[in-house]
């Protein structure tokens, strides 16, 4: 696609012919971007290719800024992978990391025999525990500021802006075990208050904090206790966010699903009628839960609220822009942190396997596991259901649940559930002439007493362990409402979760797939999905990023329409082996809908050559830190 040109140039590249979203909703139109210094230089209906080193002909091609994700779990991975290729390849040059009060801002936090990085991360993101120690054994800084100013060493990739993460500010004054244990001091208070008022003036865009119910430490002594942040009393929570109030900055929320009370109470301190000022809140997430159906619409309700002129809020839900599709290797996935039966299991190491099983033997498990699934089985919607608050965050359907080809009965293979245990009831009762040798030796090796279907995934948990690989999908199964979620003037778009729960999810395409949907209905409102990716969640984590204006940091994008309507994401998740992290990653594969990406106006991907040499190897993004 590209051409040369002369040698004395006033510009670096010219890409011409383009139909150009700038982010600010307007109609498209078609114009050529010239870029100079990693900035754009100049933008017109015909610029003169003479003038421009290398020229791209990007007729038929959409132009947009480069797009950010809001909610990734990307700051374990970009020490030891900093060109970021799974999410830059999607066209996204901009990801906020520190999420869910889980981050890296001070280091690898070594102390007293404590690893607080993998103690979060390891079950709350899913993370084997050695890969979390490679990303661990590259932190070389012990504070904020360093932490920023690291970025400038290592070849990063898209632009990082980074909130305080809550939990790891709690773990770096009081130290894991006291932060689980007890009250902070009024001295350690005062610290916490003190670090979040430096860190504000570093530019941080703001804090995260965490209530999700199932997000629980990893290492001993205090496998059975939740990360440090939900261990925060209203005291505290309320100083360090009256500091976000006043500096404009954001604070990224999560909901307590078993006290929704206090979630509300909680969200309502985004009012500036009732606080003085109004307080910047992105919270997790307006989505269309299979378990509690219409829920979303209570949301984005409760959104309209905080932000009318009744209450002067500035409040956003976070939006994710694909069916919410979950995989889990036997237990290991967000599903079953909610179950005390298998959250038990996931409390051993990845490697014991002969711990869970021995624990899986014992009646008290298998009835306490008969309960659980009992628990989160499909039913009639009750009154609290139908008022918005779930029996349990996620719904074991098992016409829902299919098996994953990694799974090592062939036979299974996108089998539902329910089919396989359909087959396995026929054989109890002397059917056995269509089941292969492989699914014989399973059935048969079944207790007697298995006679439920939860007795059977149990069984197939012992005989598989983690190898017994299946997928479902818990919420936004239907288009439409997820397209009316993603445009409502309430939610923010661009949560891809990245970088977490690396063989559970993979959303690193969301962005796409948010374009895709406003494809459907024409050009005017994929400029609004195209603003609400970029220049609107700039302005609103106060990002000088995600615009076309002359002079501003050239993150570019060029998208082939044709490609992005046909783009099936579900048929297009692989699981794939990084060399980086030595295991095996959850990932999209979107090429041909992004023929380029450039972050500050270097081209790193390419759809007929991949990423080019620059990505990983020079420094093109940058720490991004709040315009004041």
């Amino acid at each position: 696609m590209p051409d040369g040109a002369g040698a004395a140039s006033q510009w670096d590249t010219l890409i011409r012919g383009a139909l150009v979203f700038d982010g600010s909703g307007d109609t498209p139109a078609v114009h050529d971007i010239a870029v100079k210094n990693g900035k754009i230089a100049a933008r017109g209906a015909s610029l003169d290719p003479e003038s421009a080193a290398e020229v791209v002909d990007a007729q038929g091609l959409w132009l947009t800024p480069g797009l950010l994700d809001i909610h990734t779990h990307l700051d374990l991975e970009v020490e030891v992978n900093p060109g970021l290729g799974e999410a830059v390849r999607h066209g996204t040059t901009t990801v906020v990391v520190g999420n869910c009060s889980l981050g890296t801002a001070f280091g690898a936090q070594l102390k007293n025999g404590e690893s607080p990085i993998i103690d979060c991360f390891t079950r709350v993101e899913n993370m084997p525990k050695r890969v979390l120690q490679k990303c661990v054994d590259k932190m070389d800084w012990h504070n904020t500021a360093d932490y920023l100013s690291h970025f400038k060493r290592i070849p990063l990739g898209p632009n990082i802006a980074p909130l305080l993460p809550h939990s790891m500010l709690r773990a770096e004054v009081m130290g894991v075990d006291a932060s689980v244990s007890r009250k902070p001091t009024p001295a350690e208070r005062d610290e916490m208050l003190a670090v979040m008022n430096t860190a504000m003036d570093q530019g941080y865009i703001g804090m995260s904090t965490d209530s999700i119910i199932f997000h629980y430490l990893s290492n001993d002594p205090h496998k059975d206790k939740r990360i440090p942040t939900q261990f925060a009393d209203e005291r505290e929570l309320k100083a360090l966010i009256s500091v976000l109030r006043e500096r404009g900055r954001v604070w990224q929320a999560t909901p307590d699903s078993k006290n929704m009370f206090t979630t509300l109470r909680r969200f309502f301190w985004t009012s500036g009628r009732l606080f003085g000022k109004p307080l910047r809140v992105s919270a997790l997430t307006a989505l269309d839960f299979k378990s509690t159906p219409g829920v979303w619409k209570r949301l984005l309700r409760l959104a309209k609220l905080l932000n009318s002129p009744l209450l002067k809020g500035h409040f956003h839900f976070q939006a994710l822009a694909t069916n919410f599709r979950m995989w889990g290797n036997g237990v290991q996935a967000p599903i079953f942190e909610e179950l005390e039966s298998t959250r038990a299991l996931i409390a051993y190491e990845v490697d014991d396997v002969a711990g869970r099983l021995a624990l899986m033997e014992t009646p008290q498990w298998q009835e306490q596991f008969r309960k659980d699934w009992d628990a989160v089985s499909p039913k009639p919607p009750s009154l609290l259901n139908r008022l918005g608050v779930p029996s349990a965050t996620f719904q074991l359907d098992p016409d829902d649940i299919v098996i994953d080809p990694v799974t090592p009965v062939a036979s299974w293979h996108d089998q539902k559930l329910s089919e396989v245990y359909r087959r396995f009831c026929a054989y109890r009762t002397g059917d056995n002439s269509r089941l292969t040798e492989e699914e014989l030796a399973v059935y048969a090796a079944a207790p007697q007493d298995c006679t439920s279907l939860a007795d059977f995934f149990a069984h197939c948990l012992r005989q598989f362990d983690m190898r017994f690989r299946w997928w479902l999908d818990v919420a936004n199964v239907d288009p439409d409402i997820t397209d009316e979620i993603l445009f409502d003037e309430n939610t923010l778009p661009g949560f891809n979760d990245s970088g977490a729960h690396i063989t559970n999810l993979a959303f690193y395409d969301g962005n796409l797939l948010n374009l895709q949907l406003a494809q459907k209905t024409g050009v005017k409102k994929v400029a609004t999905a195209v603003r609400r990716l970029t220049r609107e969640p700039a302005q609103f984590f106060n990002l000088d990023v995600g615009t076309l204006d002359i002079g501003q940091q050239a993150d570019l994008v060029l998208i082939n329409p044709d490609q992005l309507r046909d783009y099936d994401s579900n048929s297009n998740r692989q699981l794939v082996y990084n060399p980086e992290f030595e295991h095996d990653v959850l990932v999209n594969r979107s090429d041909g809908v992004v023929e380029q990406v450039y972050i500050h106006g270097v081209r790193v991907w390419e759809s007929a050559s991949r990423f080019t040499e620059a990505l990983g190897r020079q420094t093109l993004g940058r720490a991004l830190t709040a315009v004041r």
